[in-house]
């Protein structure tokens, strides 16, 4: 009998140990490494009559009158969308007042190209501006359709994107919490659903992670229900470099983000 616990009491032990080295493994800080990553950046734009058009930047859909005054948007912003031209579009976001983002949008005459020129506001208020070109993907009227990126990793405007880096701590003992600019989420390895506090994402969503082994994990985000993305987070056997692939489900290919442990 005294074995028999023993025993028991010995493997769950191991078990326990096996969880916590998986989980010590990816916490860190890890900086993005855009030369070394592949992402595509898309978003929809629909006409629903008027001056009213649906906007969806892959965070939820924000319906807004095209008329430059701010109107609500997701995750306590608010968006505002003015027409500068036959052409031009003014897009701008802001939370509490202040501007997070500014962009200037010029279709082509062929209407097939759009170049954005991105510029987001560091919580010092300090300007980071990026030039990316899109192409449509899908039919519609002037900037109505669906919008691809065409903005090559290696280009100057990736060069240009602000230093990103992911925290990951430890959270409740055997799950993790990925610290974000945007937000923080906690992640419990149990496949079940869990509001998702990230930040910039519609109202509904969920994630729920599960361990495929000790350095693989997979993410599930769900809008309303409804899987809207799959993730898998892998760490590196030298356990230097972690990658993200996140797969829209309305995506052709997976965004690749590599990390570099700093």
């Amino acid at each position: 009998m005294f074995k028999r616990t023993f025993q028991l009491l010995l493997f769950t032990c191991l078990i326990t140990a096996t969880v916590w080295a998986a989980t010590e493994s990816f916490v860190g800080d890890w900086k993005l490494n855009p030369s070394k990553s592949q992402f595509i950046d898309r978003m929809m734009v629909a006409s629903i009559g008027g001056n009213n058009y649906e906007f969806n930047f892959g965070g939820g859909s924000e319906r807004i009158v095209v008329n430059g005054t701010d109107q609500s948007g997701i995750s306590g912003t608010t968006l505002s969308v003015a027409v500068e031209g036959p052409n031009n579009w003014k897009v701008v976001r802001k939370k509490d007042g202040h501007v997070l983002i500014s962009a200037t949008w010029k279709l082509s005459q062929d209407g097939n190209t759009l170049i954005d020129n991105f510029t987001q506001f560091g919580p010092n208020g300090s300007p980071s501006t990026v030039h990316f070109q899109y192409k449509r993907t899908a039919a519609g009227q002037g900037f109505a359709g669906s919008w691809e990126s065409l903005t090559p990793t290696d280009s100057e405007a990736v060069r240009q994107i602000p230093r990103v880096v992911l925290q990951i701590r430890p959270y409740e003992g055997s799950g993790l919490s990925l610290i974000r600019s945007a937000g923080t989420q906690n992640l419990k390895f149990d496949g079940k659903d869990y509001p998702d506090t990230s930040g910039g994402v519609a109202e509904g969503s969920t994630k729920s992670a599960r361990r495929v082994d000790e350095h693989t994990l997979e993410i599930v985000d769900k809008t309303n229900g409804k899987i809207v993305r799959t993730e898998r987070v892998e760490l590196s056997p030298d356990r230097k470099t972690l990658t993200m692939t996140m797969h829209p489900v309305a995506q052709r290919e997976p965004n690749i983000y590599l990390f570099e442990r700093e």
